[in-house]
């Protein structure tokens, strides 16, 4: 695919740029040299102290959301396209339209998430002694492990298909779902890091809604085909009653006589229901 090709490019340079990029580390450990322990030399140090924790705490934010919109949004999403393709495999173009989709998706995801893991080595202390560290950590590997199965895939008909198959779904729905655990270690991880509660309890919240209404539009395409294949039988069964009324009613049967001696004779002759039982009393 020329599309996934041209963004697998973008994000190899974007990659390289942020490597060679000067770091801005930010340090707890900061030494300050003061020569005499006066209180304008004291005041200017816990002024740096500050400024240091505020850079230090918009890093952290700044790391949380990118990898909030790589593994908390862009794959899940992926993950939906791909299964709206399946869905849609009587249309040719809405299978490549959810096909590209996925592709793109997940490219973002990967570029979102390598950003934030570069800046986090960069910036932040990352002495890998919390479980948010070391399985953020495991979930970089994996996902560029993914992102390779997704690049160098075999053709089809090709024997490993099925394995190949079979080790991309098992790691993507793996990653995507570590990914969204690791969300939430992370913020209770902020939470612990700025003892700031009220933050913390808010992005929860924020969280949670969104992997609520995915799972609840990832649950509802299953039930939308339900609800669909029920109206087509409907609709198929009230056709047939309809076609068999119309039938029923196409002929009624009146009563012609030639004179009071002779036998009614019963002819079948087409007419309009609501005259039907006016024509039979008319006669007799």
């Amino acid at each position: 695919m020329k599309i996934s090709k041209y963004l697998t490019n973008v994000l190899i340079s974007i990659i390289f740029y942020l490597s060679s990029a000067p770091p801005f580390v930010i340090c707890s450990s900061l030494e300050v040299t003061i020569d005499d322990h006066s209180p304008s030399d004291l005041k200017n140090k816990g002024s740096l102290q500050d400024k240091m924790s505020h850079q230090m705490i918009n890093s952290i934010k700044l790391h949380g959301i990118l990898l909030w919109v790589s593994m908390g949004f862009l794959m899940p999403m992926g993950i939906l396209f791909v299964r709206m393709a399946n869905k849609a495999h009587e249309n040719g173009r809405q299978v490549k339209v959810f096909v590209y989709l996925h592709v793109i998706f997940q490219i973002l995801a990967v570029v979102l998430a390598t950003i934030g893991a570069i800046m986090s080595i960069r910036t932040l202390e990352n002495s890998f002694d919390n479980n948010h560290q070391r399985l953020g950590l495991a979930l970089y590997a994996a996902m560029w492990l993914q992102f390779l199965t997704g690049v160098f895939k075999p053709s089809r008909g090709s024997k490993r298909r099925l394995k190949w198959f079979l080790l991309h779904w098992i790691l993507g729905t793996t990653v995507s779902l570590v990914g969204i655990i690791n969300i939430y270690t992370g913020i209770r991880a902020y939470q612990k890091k700025t003892s700031s509660s009220r933050d913390s309890s808010l992005w929860t919240i924020l969280f949670t809604a969104q992997i609520a209404c995915l799972v609840f539009f990832y649950l509802f395409q299953d039930k939308w085909e339900h609800f669909q294949k029920q109206r087509a039988i409907l609709n198929n069964e009230l056709d047939h009653q309809n076609n068999n009324t119309n039938g029923s009613s196409d002929q009624i049967i009146q009563v012609v006589t030639r004179n009071d001696h002779e036998p009614k004779v019963m002819v079948p002759q087409p007419c309009r229901k609501s005259n039907a039982l006016v024509n039979l009393f008319k006669l007799i």
